[in-house]
């Protein structure tokens, strides 16, 4: 573990200490389980605001802190992005319909350490295109995992994510970014789904980041609506968005959000 100290690269990435894995994992753990347990209220007929107010009371009954809340003056404990909405997208009285798609995003802090997970749901039964899309954005997602390793670069993240989603003739948004995270909401790097491979900052061991790629059925541009939050695809197009916060080790790559009921995959319900 030699120059595993808690040092600052010179992109000024934290190099975090191993005993640093464990405050992540408790609070990614929490973020996953509460993304696990909101599945079952994801209907139709429902509204965001429903669906958000039951994720504040669960953050509060872990004894835990809303990142979101107070967020540069965001007042809720989850974004709900719905269809065409990119990411960001505010709780509220919409109701949800039969074959909407929505990715709820959660970030919570406990003992002073940032777990931040989001996933897609379905409100009843999608169609076969929106279905597809979900399960082209998980995979985009779990292949960029797999590109992280030391020695790699942030660029072969993006690359590996991008050649992906554009062989199976979707976009990768990339107006947002992945970040790095620990004991701060967002720190460097900017992680960019999309690249060049060997390009940007080598990944060492002790980086904690998430990787959250955004993928349109359309093209990859995007808007801010007038709350200066939603983000919507500029051609009405269908958006999904899967999002893990990892860390680079000694060998590769581990996963503090992982589902613990295993229903982080678009396909969990089938099963």
């Amino acid at each position: 573990m030699d120059g595993f100290h808690g040092r600052l690269t010179k992109d000024g990435i934290r190099i975090h200490k191993p005993e640093d894995f464990a405050g992540m994992h408790r609070a990614g753990e929490l973020a996953a389980r509460i993304l696990d347990d909101v599945a079952d209220r994801v209907q139709p007929g429902v509204t965001t605001a429903e669906i958000d107010d039951w994720i504040t009371a669960e953050v509060e009954r872990a004894g835990a802190i809303s990142a979101t809340i107070g967020y540069r003056g965001y007042q809720h404990a989850s974004c709900i992005s719905v269809n065409h909405v990119v990411c960001h997208g505010i709780p509220g009285q919409k109701i949800l319909k039969d074959g909407d798609i929505l990715n709820i995003d959660v970030t919570v802090i406990v003992d002073g350490w940032y777990g931040d997970s989001s996933r897609m749901y379905a409100a009843g039964r999608i169609g076969r295109k929106a279905e597809r899309l979900v399960e082209v954005t998980h995979d985009a997602l779990m292949i960029g995992i797999e590109a992280v390793r030391p020695g790699n670069t942030f660029g072969d993240i993006g690359h590996a994510i991008q050649t992906y989603v554009e062989a199976n003739r979707m976009s990768v948004v990339r107006d947002f970014c992945g970040h790095g995270l620990g004991q701060v909401f967002h720190a460097p790097p900017n992680v960019l789904h999309y690249g060049r491979p060997g390009t940007g900052p080598v990944l060492e061991e002790g980086m904690f980041f998430t990787i959250e790629p955004m993928v349109n059925l359309g093209r990859p541009e995007t808007k801010v609506l007038a709350d200066d939050w939603t983000a919507v695809t500029r051609d009405k197009s269908l958006s999904a968005q899967f999002e893990h916060s990892v860390a680079v080790t000694s060998t590769g790559v581990e996963i503090f959000t992982l589902s613990p009921a295993g229903r982080f995959h678009p396909t969990w319900k089938d099963a």
